[in-house]
């Protein structure tokens, strides 16, 4: 038997990625309502602070922040995906677990913030990051902490993932 190593940082700064398993599908940005449900129900019972999250038809990226003495992210995301699976009275929409970093630094932290931000651009479905609705970006805009017009072209960012 596989024993995936995970974090166990109290109160850590995480970046995830899931992933649906038919990466064809759009069931993400199509009930993206139902989705924003089923984070608000988990975040009720367990609480987080979203610092970052974009929502792509198939798959998405966020960052978290766990409450100080509480490592317990693998609960939050199988509540989530519980929370988001039940309603549409679907099976096995996603991919078995998901894939998570603990940021290690300020600079850790934004490039994968920036990789968030940026991925519906990289992925082809807008021109430009202000575009794409799925996405906590246009709150930190409005915060003052990036710029409306922040993205650039694809070959400017530096914005992690590598082809």
């Amino acid at each position: 038997m596989v024993h995936y190593r995970r974090s166990a940082i109290p109160g850590g700064i995480l970046f995830f990625t899931a992933n649906l398993r038919n990466r064809r599908s759009d069931l993400l940005t199509r009930h993206i309502d139902l989705l924003r449900q089923a984070v608000a129900d988990v975040q009720r019972v367990q609480p987080f602070i979203i610092n970052a999250w974009v929502v792509l038809p198939e798959h998405m990226h966020c960052i978290w922040t766990l409450p100080p003495g509480d490592n317990d992210f693998s609960q939050r995301w199988l509540g989530l995906k519980r929370h988001f699976t039940q309603p549409l009275r679907m099976r096995e929409i996603w991919q078995p677990r998901f894939w998570e970093h603990t940021l290690r630094d300020e600079t850790d932290y934004r490039r994968h913030v920036d990789y968030c931000y940026f991925n519906p651009v990289k992925h082809g479905w807008v021109a430009s990051v202000k575009e794409w609705p799925y996405s906590s970006f246009h709150r930190d805009v409005r915060r003052g902490l990036y710029p409306a017009g922040w993205g650039g072209n694809v070959g400017e960012m530096d914005v992690g993932e590598r082809r």
